[in-house]
């Protein structure tokens, strides 16, 4: 429903060099998310939400760069009631379509431009139902909810460039009510708490992630949570929250995190985060556990190498983030290689013995990993099936036999410095295995990685 008559251009020579911005960014398999025109480098949400309602009042500014004349620019929205959008402080135009929002500014955005944009909305906001069946957006929780966004549950519950290619920093400050009993939700999300306000029948927090951020990694977790705060031997801050229905079965969690990422460091390269933690909440029948930047979020208590694939996710996902989501293999791939390297670290099986498991079909995660290549997922609700995640691990790990633990530690290292806070892609990670090592590695990956069918144990 359009709600204004600004009008868009002034004169018929300025309208003609203006066009409006792509809805999508061409991704093969997801082509309505993300939108073309510009990008986002700041994400200001303040929210107020009634668990009991399930209603959600926000504002959402965004502050973005065109990178073309813009007359229009669309925005990615599922649900929820727009109420008012202006650009640069003066009032828009809007539409919707669809999941999308089209804003058209009173006055044109130049490209090259750093323009503000100011949603208000409100409603109650959907929960999406994949095309693999999961769940993801906002969920009602028995104590609250949570907003999951892999691959496309952040367009919920805030406007935006919902693609993993633009990143951006964060402010989300989230207002709730005192319970019915006059005790206060909690609220957890992405980076560190920075303000904690209570006004008696409100309590307020702020929390803020200045590291960029793909919006499918935003998340905020409403309810009622043991927060445990300390700081790992390199100073890092750590902030874990967990339900009350969990503390039991994740006592040692706040310890395992800190030994995590001291040795994920030594062999990936420096944590990229100010801050790191974990949500543990209690909805066991989601059955999936995200990588949700700097605290991964779990449904239910982890065990101890669940929590090393989210945690592996902070470098390889979160600050190395896939260009597109055909090239998912490289965070899910990666993270699960990182399961390998633990067990092998904890005196279990070794990578040699774990890659013969899942070639030979018995490790307990093999099934199904030969379904297709894992670079080239066939459809979006293929995106997490075991290709992606088992036999991208095998790809790694011939990836490191190929090449020598020395070379391949130190692909790994430079991987996620030189992309650190960015995006990348398999072409940019196959130059850099081959730029390293000095071999020609494209039949290794044509077969491993690109081949439809399974390969001889000897390619």
């Amino acid at each position: 429903m359009t709600t204004s008559c600004i009008s868009s251009a002034s004169g018929d020579s300025a309208a003609a060099s203006f066009k409006p911005g792509t809805a999508g960014v061409g991704d093969r398999l997801f082509p309505a998310l993300g939108n073309g025109g510009y990008d986002v480098a700041h994400y200001g949400l303040t929210l107020d939400y009634a668990p009991e309602t399930n209603r959600l009042k926000g504002t959402a500014v965004i502050t973005a760069r065109a990178t073309r004349n813009l007359s229009r620019f669309n925005l990615d929205l599922a649900g929820l009631h727009v109420r008012l959008a202006t650009v640069q402080g003066a009032e828009a135009r809007y539409s919707r379509e669809k999941d999308e929002l089209l804003v058209t500014p009173a006055k044109p955005v130049k490209d090259g431009d750093i323009f503000k944009t100011v949603v208000t909305y409100d409603g109650t906001p959907r929960t999406i139902e994949n095309d693999d069946g999961s769940l993801e957006g906002w969920i009602e929780t028995d104590d609250g909810s949570t907003a999951l966004g892999q691959p496309a549950g952040s367009m919920t519950w805030f406007p935006g460039n919902h693609h993993p290619s633009d990143k951006a920093t964060y402010d989300i400050t989230v207002t709730v009510p005192e319970d019915e009993d006059g005790d206060p939700y909690d609220v957890v999300s992405n980076g560190e708490l920075t303000r904690e306000e209570d006004k008696g029948e409100t309590v307020t927090r702020h929390w803020r992630t200045k590291e960029p951020m793909a919006t499918y990694l935003a998340t905020i977790s409403v309810g009622y949570f043991e927060v445990d705060k300390g700081w790992t031997d390199d100073d890092l801050p750590v902030y874990i929250a967990t339900d009350p229905d969990e503390s039991e079965n994740a006592a040692n969690v706040k310890d395992l995190v800190p030994e995590i990422l001291g040795w994920a460091s030594g062999r990936f390269g420096p944590y990229p985060f100010s801050s790191t933690g974990a949500i543990v909440d209690h909805v066991p029948d989601l059955d999936y556990a995200l990588e949700t930047q700097t605290k991964p979020y779990f449904e239910e208590a982890p065990d101890e190498t669940l929590l090393v694939h989210e945690l592996a996710h902070q470098w390889f996902g979160d600050s190395v983030t896939p260009r597109e989501w055909k090239d998912i293999w490289l965070s899910e791939g990666m993270a699960t290689y990182a399961e390998w390297l633990w067990e092998e670290k904890q005196g279990g099986r070794n990578a040699d013995e774990i890659f013969e498991d899942f070639y030979g079909g018995t490790d307990s995660e093999s099934e199904g990993i030969w379904a297709f290549p894992p670079a080239d997922p066939p459809s979006a609700a293929r995106l997490s099936d075991p290709p992606v995640y088992g036999r991208g691990a095998m790809v790694v790990h011939k990836v490191r036999k190929a090449v020598g633990d020395e070379t391949f530690f130190d692909i790994l290292r430079t991987w996620t410095r030189q992309h650190r806070h960015g995006n990348a892609d398999t072409g940019q990670f196959i130059a850099l295995c081959e730029g390293k090592s000095g071999k020609n590695l494209t039949k290794l990956f044509d077969v491993w990685l690109f081949d439809k069918k399974k390969p001889s144990r000897m390619q």
